[in-house]
């Protein structure tokens, strides 16, 4: 893939703020299962898969969209 320097920033950017948004929804998911008094495991678990999920998500969503 030949892209200028501008584009790969750009592109760097992009995924940034796919990977903030992925931590903030697994921060949420720790902070509901803390809250529901689940098991400290439990609550890390939950948070691996809320950010998988966003990440899976986000990726082809921001691919398709051509900000990737």
């Amino acid at each position: 893939m030949n892209t200028s320097p501008s584009q790969a920033g750009e592109t760097v950017a992009w995924l940034l703020v796919a990977i903030q948004f992925s931590l903030l929804v697994a921060f949420s998911a720790v902070l509901l299962k803390i809250k529901e008094k689940a098991t400290p495991t439990a609550a890390v678990t939950s948070a691996a898969v809320a950010f998988a999920g966003t990440l899976a998500l986000l990726l082809p969503m921001f691919s398709t969209v051509g900000l990737l």
